[in-house]
């Protein structure tokens, strides 16, 4: 049979186009009101309430580790059924986490509100969206999940201004039912009535593996690549939550201006953006495990010069690490492909997913820890030795073996 998607248009057909189109503009509206929420919301919440920042920015990490314990079910009912409901579950449960959030008396409630955005996030974000795209295009999805998180890149762009001037205007409460508005009315109808069935389920290209080796070896051998790509990118998911949470801070202590240090940060967005782009245009016919090393080798390389370097090397090392971040994105939806084929690939997604939220979930806890007892140059190293670990893990994958 036939792989899932080969029906549905070519590469680069109107309809294709359409659908990374539509799924581009909803997860921009998901990520920016989701995990991109607190880096403008976090102060005026605190203002208003009186919570800790650390209370408050707790709610994300809470809701990563439901996202984390919710993705591999998000990932098996999608390879059954596509995406499309799922979706759509996502987009409603995010509008009312976000409906809750803005209602929220005390911390228990702020809390419930961030359980409920965890599973809208499991349900919504680039895992569930990298999956409908596999579903619906199988082996030939890689050139549109590059095309999806080019235009989800842009999320914090786009977002941050515009929830900055709506609590101007409404309050962190006000914001967040508009927020809720947003999902319920834009991206819920999207998802439902614009996304297309999904193809037949195809035969696993697996069985051929199967006999010539016997299932017994094959399943071995996929259980233990698939053990190391989960590893490789659950120590890749501390380096890039932990550091997207201090990194600031990291300039600040190394004598850095805050003004400076912000404007040093503010490379990491564009260098994401291009190194998808040259991905896209140049990185089509290499094998997925490629993007990987070389993203994990850029994220190494920056670190290390902060490290070794210092201030004077902070914008180079952040536009190499701000690359190395672009491109792994893209290879943790396109690698699993390449290697295990479209059959089961939701399910993948989803399993390598839990452990990487766990870790995005405790790596901004445990690195402020390092931070605060033992400085910035110490949560460098941290960092620089579990990208090394991860830098290992991948140059460990031998696709094809």
């Amino acid at each position: 049979m036939t792989d899932p998607g080969s029906g549905i248009g070519g590469r680069r057909s109107p309809a294709r186009v359409k659908v990374v189109a539509l799924l581009g503009a909803t997860q921009i509206v998901a990520w920016g009101t989701t995990f991109y929420l607190l880096a403008v919301l976090a102060t005026p919440i605190g203002r208003d309430t009186g919570w800790s920042t650390t209370a408050i920015v707790g709610g994300l990490s809470w809701s990563l580790l439901f996202s984390g314990l919710a993705a591999p079910l998000v990932g098996r009912v999608i390879d059954r059924y596509g995406g499309r409901w799922t979706l759509v579950g996502g987009s409603l449960l995010i509008a009312a986490g976000l409906a809750l959030l803005g209602a929220a008396p005390n911390l228990a409630v702020y809390y419930a509100a961030w359980t409920i955005l965890g599973l809208g996030m499991a349900a919504g974000l680039y895992d569930a969206a990298f999956a409908t795209i596999g579903r619906l295009y199988g082996s030939t999805a890689r050139p549109s999940i590059t095309g999806l998180t080019l235009l989800g890149g842009l999320a914090s762009t786009v977002a941050w201004p515009i929830i900055a001037i709506l609590e101007g205007f409404l309050g962190w409460r006000g914001t967040c039912f508009v927020l809720a508005s947003a999902h319920a009315l834009v991206s819920m109808p999207l998802h439902a009535f614009a996304l297309p069935e999904p193809p037949p389920i195809a035969m696993p290209a697996a069985q051929a593996v199967e006999r010539e080796t016997g299932p017994a070896v094959a399943s071995a051998k996929a259980n233990r690549l698939f053990a190391l790509i989960a590893a490789a990118f659950t120590l890749y998911a501390f380096i890039s939550s932990g550091l997207s949470v201090h990194v600031l801070e990291v300039l600040r202590r190394l004598g850095l201006e805050m003004a400076g240090a912000i404007a040093i940060g503010m490379v990491i967005g564009p260098a994401q953006v291009t190194s998808r782009i040259l991905e896209f245009a140049l990185g089509q016919r290499a094998h997925p495990i490629w993007t990987a090393r070389t993203g994990i080798g850029l994220c190494t390389i920056g670190i290390v010069s902060l490290l070794a370097i210092g201030p004077g090397a902070a914008i180079v090392a952040m536009a190499l690490y701000g690359a190395g971040n672009g491109i792994m994105t893209i290879a943790r939806g396109t690698l699993p492909l390449a290697l295990f084929g479209a059959h089961g690939y939701g399910a993948r997604i989803g399993r390598i997913a839990r452990p990487a939220l766990i870790a995005q979930a405790s790596a901004p806890i445990a690195l402020a820890a390092v931070l605060e007892y033992a400085g910035a140059s110490a949560l460098l190293a941290v960092t620089a030795v579990v990208a090394l670990c991860a830098a290992v893990a991948f140059w460990l994958i031998r696709p094809g073996a």
